[in-house]
């Protein structure tokens, strides 16, 4: 796990550009504190690196080049399955001077160029350069665990892991972008390869762009989805198969060098995680829990405990107060790049804190309700589904995998969501697919009385809209579910998985995501929809193939809170209140002519209603404030 910056240029000599390389590899040193390097490859690039020693310590220094000097890689991430890897390259004849898997990554792409991405299980990020030509590759893992941004800064082309070391060089400004803006409104993240900085671009998820000196070429996916479903297999075989690459992923990635420990909310995902890590473990391994002390609605710490004690974890516990959110709000800004997701970001901070003091690798369930269905809207979209079926008699799917009669016993869950329920039958009542799910997770609703007049005469609704569609409707499949599913994988996931590696790499510690094994999704891809949200149920497929590995407490939980903050009791008076107060309606806030000023006190006084909407006006003015005002 580490992080990098690569300058790349054609014909230019970059002897006056080494001190801007200097100040971008500062702003980056928290992504690798063991370790730095710096490479010059005269008239064409500018490498440098920040490393956090994970896996062979003593060897795997980066920038890593060719014994010739032909070839340079710079690389963020871990190879899970590189000690494979390795065995294959030294059948073909391979030499290999560490075991590191840095450099297997390298041999593999000096060898085989981008097809050697077929053979990667892991996280990673990387730019890999020929000087023979001046060609790069520069590459992104297969749902962007691993960030990687570029942007043109006057004659050069620059990687960077993060955004604010692009903003160190003087030939670009930190400039919010108008349209994403728009989409960060809607959405409270930016879709495809934009940001929030104009001009700067983030390479996809699972893609991989070439290009020469200072010019970018083309973008080339190189994991298209398949959701050619598998009608050949039971029930039975894909719970036996998932089972098996859980424990596979596991395995794989308990590999490290260091200490290692898992975070454990006491959800399912979490649990899962940590139980399997606790059967591969040879000694109890810690586990790391956050929750408040403002009511039983914001604490997890019974069932975190149930978890840890289940496998045998050493159970470690941090409480954040509302001194803490003031305190570290701004930080956790200017460490993210760009305000996303919601306020579960800060206690998810605090607890990778405390993880910071025992381990230097944590291993989390990020990803398991974008894989298996586990989010409350995909039910919301199904009770429609099943009336719409019922009522109008159509056949979306071929055939309506949830039915009225099967769904009934699953609505209980939704007694927490009647306001969401409200607002969605009010517009789009069994319209096409992609209206409903639009609809389902469009932010913007309200903002009419909420945004300055000139910011909402300018939203360009068809144009956010047409960018949804295009997501959504991309994989080729008729399952609801699968486009849901495939939509958040695509934008919301990475949005949760570029706050995962900021808030562990701010700390200096690697976060890893077993569940987001590219196996695991692929075989869950190929499922009978049927299977996978059987009767409404979320997460069926999941539960059902692990109903002997966790406690029946764990299992059926169906109060899972997410990661709540108590916002709305700390906005009543207070610290939080004053300090909200304080940076929403400040003359620069009010200026900035995104909000309206009668708006943003609504929002606050009453945050109950208002609370995705408060924090997302909240994060983007201190985003303001750090990046464009520079403070």
């Amino acid at each position: 796990m580490c992080g990098f910056i690569s300058i790349h240029t054609k014909n230019r000599n970059l002897s006056d550009t080494l001190s801007i390389l200097d100040n971008m590899v500062e702003k980056i040193i928290h992504r690798g504190p063991d370790d730095e390097g710096k490479t010059h490859v005269p008239n064409q690039a500018l490498f440098g690196h920040r490393r956090l020693s994970i896996i062979d310590i003593e060897h795997g220094q980066q920038p890593m080049r060719s014994d010739d000097q032909r070839y340079t890689l710079v690389y963020n991430g871990e190879i899970y399955n590189y000690i494979e890897v390795r065995e294959l390259l030294i059948k073909e004849g391979l030499f290999f001077k560490s075991f590191s898997d840095t450099e297997v990554l390298f041999q593999l792409l000096i060898k085989k160029g981008s097809e050697g991405l077929g053979y990667l299980n892991g996280m990673f990020s990387f730019v890999f350069h020929d000087s023979k030509t001046n060609t790069w590759m520069a590459a992104r893992d297969h749902f962007g665990i691993k960030p990687l941004y570029y942007a043109q800064c006057g004659s050069d082309l620059v990687f960077a892991s993060e955004i604010k070391a692009i903003l160190e060089h003087p030939k670009i400004q930190a400039e919010r972008d108008e349209y994403s803006l728009q989409q960060y409104l809607t959405f409270q993240f930016c879709l495809d390869n934009r940001t929030l900085f104009k001009g700067i671009k983030k390479v996809r998820p699972g893609h991989f762009v070439i290009g020469n000196g200072s010019e970018v070429e083309k973008e080339v996916c190189y994991c298209e989805p398949n959701y050619e479903i598998d009608t050949n297999n039971t029930e039975e075989w894909f719970e036996s198969q998932l089972q098996y690459l859980l424990k596979s992923s596991i395995n794989l990635q308990m590999r490290a060098d260091v200490p290692i420990g898992t975070y454990l909310s006491g959800g399912i995902d979490s649990s899962l995680v940590s139980f399997l890590a606790s059967k591969r473990s040879s000694k109890s391994l810690p586990m790391f829990h956050g929750k408040f002390n403002e009511g039983p609605e914001y604490d997890e710490s019974y069932f975190a405990k149930e978890v840890a004690q289940f496998s045998n974890g050493n159970y470690f516990e941090v409480v954040p107060t509302a001194e803490d959110f003031v305190k570290l709000l701004p930080k956790l800004i200017y460490d993210l790049d760009e305000p996303l997701a919601g306020p579960g970001v800060f206690p998810q901070y605090v607890t990778s804190k405390l993880a910071a003091k025992h381990v230097k690798v944590v291993l989390g369930g990020q990803g398991g309700d974008e894989i298996f269905g586990g989010y409350t809207r995909y039910l919301i979209g199904y009770l429609e589904q099943a009336l719409k079926g019922a009522i109008l008699g159509t056949k979306e799917e071929g055939k309506h995998i949830v039915t009225i009669e099967s769904i009934v016993p699953n609505l209980s869950v939704l007694k927490e969501y009647l306001p969401l329920l409200s607002h969605f039958w009010k517009k789009d009542l069994f319209g096409n697919m992609d209206q409903r799910y639009f609809h389902l997770i469009d932010r913007s609703h309200g903002f009419k009385s909420v945004l300055h007049e000139d910011i909402y005469k300018s939203f360009d609704r068809e144009k956010i809209f047409s960018d949804f569609q295009d997501i959504f409707n991309k994989p080729k499949t008729a399952s609801y579910i699968n486009k849901m599913t495939y939509f958040d994988q695509n934008t919301f996931l990475p949005a949760l998985l570029q706050i995962e590696d900021r808030v562990s790499m701010s700390v200096s510690i690697e976060s890893r995501v077993p569940l987001l094994d590219y196996k695991i999704v692929d075989l869950v891809r190929k499922m009978p929809p049927a299977l996978k949200f059987k009767g409404g149920k979320m997460k069926y497929i999941l539960k059902k193939s692990i109903a002997n590995w966790l406690p029946p407490k764990i299992l059926n939980r169906k109060d899972k809170m997410g990661f709540p903050v108590p916002l709305k009791e700390w906005m009543n008076k207070g610290i939080v209140r004053d300090f909200v107060c304080d940076t929403l309606l400040s003359k620069k806030s009010l200026n900035r002519n995104i909000y309206r000023k009668v708006g943003l006190e609504s929002m606050i006084d009453d945050p109950g209603i208002a609370g995705r909407q408060l924090w997302g006006a909240l994060c983007l003015e201190l985003w303001h404030q750090v990046y464009i005002d520079g403070n």
